[in-house]
């Protein structure tokens, strides 16, 4: 909040703290009282409220359309502070009618930010430019911001010592900055999603610009109530239809992203989750990356499961992080000998479609109601860091690398912790992203294995249409022969002639030009952006 502090700076120099008349504390100038300050208090907490939230705002749909949150949400926050100081110094501009041009910044403010979020929506699925669409936001909001502050400090300035002027106001801002920073996690974004709290936060701005204008009409002219009345009111009205209808926009806008049919659509407490469906095809997406398609999800979760079952000397207890839908509980439940499966999946919603919805427990043939199964809705690290048991072979089922919460767990910390609750001739096995789209990443999540500990690591690769050449990395304390696999279950696509193929990297797909990933330094991130960045 540096640029806020520097505002504060700047109306210093314009004080009239050196006139007798202003250092009185408590002197109230004509025209405002003690109620007119606590009208214009209310307004400082929530305007405070409201420019952090439009920020969280942008930063979120830019990583939930573009991956990488880290440098979105850096892009959001940099260009808002600088934004804030543009707006600060042009509030030096106004001279006179701060009240009147105050509401107008909420009304701008109500319009530009509400409609940030559909904008970006739009500029993602129909134009090649969503940052430029993304840095005109920011910068529109981050000058209206920073416009308000200086404002309302000079409204106030009269009312008390500039001392304690400044302190009140930028107190209550800070204050609002801090409801808005536990408000967006905990109950917008998972009661509302990003675009209906867009709306909402909107049209809070525009509340907040009613009650100055109503409070304050007295000391304005009416030719200028009028054109604010006006301009509020449309505003409002059409943010209001906008909510109203944004079930409407979303069911229009993800028929243009995604290719079929969307049947659910849910944002949860953690992420974007869609199902669609075209005629036996059902997938998922989470974050707009695709999950998985119930055309070849097979290849994948056969070879995810049953290449580590195959040369685990135990098979009792097994642990799988992340695969929520089930899915590769049900090639694990193929094993009799399995007698204990815990999944450890972070979103209770992604497990709870995965026991209730009629499709899905289709195609996991009702896995996650087995009694051989127990649901965990944990961190998969903060789980490994409490678990108090051995397992006999761990899976981890979870998304790509693609942001900074996902890559520690691909980091060499986590491997070591999951090889510190592997019991002895335990194994374990990661889901890797593509050999081929996102080279490095995939040798790197090797390397990071081999620093973790892992005496012996093997990375194997089969071909998913849905995906293309698909990598995993499995190690193990014990030395394995990958080509004595044994599949004694029924399978679709594998057989013990083509498992000790997956083995087998041709030239192209190799590069030991990496290193390993950390969670201080996340390397397998910047590879794995660096990777697909050309194939999306």
């Amino acid at each position: 909040m540096a640029a806020r502090e520097l505002q504060a700076v700047g109306l210093v120099r314009e004080s009239n703290a050196g006139d007798p008349a202003h250092l009185e504390e408590n002197k109230t100038p004509k025209g405002i009282t003690e109620r007119d300050a606590f009208v214009l208090f209310i307004s400082i907490f929530i305007v405070g409220l409201c420019g952090i939230i439009y920020e969280l705002l942008i930063g979120s749909t830019s990583s939930y359309l573009l991956g990488d949150s880290v440098k979105q949400f850096s892009l959001a926050i940099g260009l808002t502070m600088m934004a804030m100081g543009i707006g600060s110094y042009l509030s030096r501009l106004i001279e006179d009618n701060l009240i009147s041009w105050f509401i107008g910044v909420q009304i701008a403010l109500g319009l530009v930010g509400g409609l940030s979020v559909p904008i970006l929506y739009l500029a993602f699925s129909m134009t090649e430019f969503y940052y430029i669409y993304m840095i005109s936001l920011i910068v529109a909001i981050g000058t209206l911001v920073g416009l308000e502050i200086p404002l309302l400090t000079r409204i106030l300035e009269g009312f008390y010592v500039l001392k304690f002027n400044i302190s009140n106001v930028l107190s209550l801002d800070y204050l609002g900055a801090l409801i808005a920073s536990l408000l967006f996690p905990f109950f917008l974004l998972p009661f509302f999603g990003i675009l209906d709290s867009s709306l909402i936060i909107g049209i809070i701005n525009l509340i907040v610009g009613f009650l100055n204008l109503w409070w304050f009409k007295d000391q304005m002219k009416l030719k200028t109530r009028r054109i604010l009345y006006s301009y509020s009111i449309s505003v409002c009205a059409l943010l209001l239809v906008f909510f109203v209808f944004s079930g409407n926009f979303l069911a229009f806008w993800e028929k243009g992203i995604y290719e079929d049919k969307v049947i659910l659509s849910k944002q949860t407490k953690y992420q974007k989750v869609v199902l669609t469906k075209n005629r036996d095809d059902l997938r998922m997406y989470i974050n707009g990356n695709l999950q998985f398609s119930s055309i070849d999800e097979y290849r994948y979760h056969e070879s995810l499961i049953h290449i580590p079952l195959s040369f685990a000397p135990s098979k009792e207890n097994i642990l799988v992080l992340g695969g929520g839908d089930g899915l590769a509980v049900r090639e694990i439940l193929k094993y009799p000998e399995v007698n204990k499966v815990t999944i450890v999946d972070l979103d209770p919603v992604i497990t709870e479609l995965a026991a209730r919805h009629p499709m899905l427990r289709a195609m996991n043939q009702n896995s996650m109601s087995h009694e051989k199964v127990t649901v965990v809705n944990k961190d998969a690290m903060k789980f490994l860091e409490n678990a108090n048991e051995f397992y006999d072979v761990i899976i981890a089922d979870l998304p790509d690398p693609n942001n900074i919460s996902l890559a520690r767990l691909y980091s060499r910390e986590f491997y070591k912790l999951v090889r510190s609750k592997l019991s002895k001739g335990g194994i374990f096995v990661t889901q890797s992203t593509s050999p081929f789209y996102a080279k490095k990443a995939f040798w790197s999540i090797y390397k990071t294995m081999e620093e973790a500990g892992f005496e012996n690591v093997y990375p194997y690769h089969a071909y998913i249409p849905s995906f293309g050449d698909w990598g995993f990395v499995m190690g193990s304390a014990l030395k394995i022969d990958t080509r004595s696999a044994t599949l004694n279950v029924p399978t679709k696509y594998l057989d013990v002639s083509l498992t000790s193929e997956l083995f087998y990297f041709s030239k192209d797909l190799i590069d030991n030009d990496v290193t390993f990933s950390t969670l201080d330094k996340p390397k397998v991130l910047t590879y794995y952006l660096d990777g697909w960045k050309y194939w999306r």
